[in-house]
Order: C-alpha cells, then sequence, then structure tokens
C-alpha cells in the first residue's frame, strides 16, 4: 500500500508540475509573438492543440477521454502486477511518467478543450509540445532501450501468470 501511495503521489506531482508550466505559458505566451530562448533554435512559442500528437485527430476531444481512460486503467491492471524486484523499478518509473503525461493532457482537454503547447524547436520546425508530452516521450524512449537492452522476455512473464502480483496465488 505504501509504494501505491508514493507511486500515486509521484504522478500528482508531475501532473501539478506540467499543469504549472501551461498556467504560466496562458499568462504569458499567449498573445505574444513567442519568446526566443536560443535565437532561430528554440523558442517558447504558445499553441492551442486541439489534436493529439503532431496535431492530428482535430476536434476528437471525447475519443481522447476513452483512449485515456481505457489505457489508464489497462496501465494499472499492469503496474499492479509488476513484481516487487528492484529489478522491475524502471518499469514503474515509465507508469508514473506515462501517467502523469496522459492525465496531464487530459486535464486540459477536459478543462480548455485544448491542449497548451508552447516549446517549440524552429531550427528543425518541430511540432510544438509541452511537458506533458516530454513524459511520454521520454516513457516511450525509456520502454524501448528497456525492452531491447535491459528485460529478457522471461522477465515478462507476470502479464501472463493468474495473481496479484504476477505470482501463481
Amino acid at each position: 500500500m505504501k509504494k501505491h501511495i508514493k507511486i500515486f503521489s509521484l504522478i500528482i506531482i508531475l501532473i501539478i508540475a506540467d499543469q504549472l508550466t501551461k498556467l504560466w505559458a496562458l499568462a504569458d505566451l499567449r498573445g505574444s509573438e513567442g519568446i526566443p530562448v536560443i535565437s532561430g533554435v528554440f523558442e517558447l512559442q504558445y499553441l492551442e492543440n486541439r489534436g493529439a500528437a503532431f496535431g492530428i485527430l482535430q476536434d476528437k476531444q471525447i475519443l481522447f477521454l476513452l483512449i485515456t481512460v481505457a489505457v489508464a486503467v489497462l496501465l494499472t491492471y499492469i503496474s499492479i502486477r509488476i513484481p516487487e524486484e528492484r529489478k522491475y523499478t524502471p518499469l514503474r518509473i515509465c507508469y508514473v511518467l506515462l501517467m502523469a503525461g496522459a492525465f496531464g493532457n487530459l486535464i486540459d482537454r477536459v478543462a480548455r478543450g485544448y491542449v497548451v503547447d508552447f516549446f517549440y524547436f524552429k531550427l528543425i520546425d518541430f511540432p510544438i509540445f509541452n511537458v506533458a508530452d516530454i513524459y511520454v516521450t521520454v516513457t516511450m524512449v525509456l520502454l524501448i532501450g528497456l525492452i531491447l537492452f535491459y528485460y529478457k522476455e522471461e522477465d515478462f512473464e507476470f502479464l501472463s501468470r493468474k495473481g496479484k502480483h504476477g505470482r501463481n496465488d
């Protein structure tokens, strides 16, 4: 139970960090030309994203809500089954980051009808993104690295076993 409270607390802290940065963007960037951080390379630029990654699926807020809730339920089910062993700590970190990112953007969608984005790599014209997007992206890169180089196939047997925490209870 203590572990679950710690994980939930970390998710909440990361969501708060994301939301505070978005409140700052709303207050200081909206209506401005943006703020160059590194001229011609990186700037802070306000954008209201009504779609998903890279602006796809514009104005499909109900779809995003349903997908986020379904993924959150599935990931929570999986996270509960992760064995208590130390080698699974990276998976728990991935869970925390992914949940914080998903719910950080979900809060925007529900409260505003759009996601506040503001980081812009002008040099490569990369789509504008936010802190929650960073959580999700870092999670995906970390998961790919873990699956390719750290975990073995048998490390994921807990997913197919019956019982809590992947044990045959």
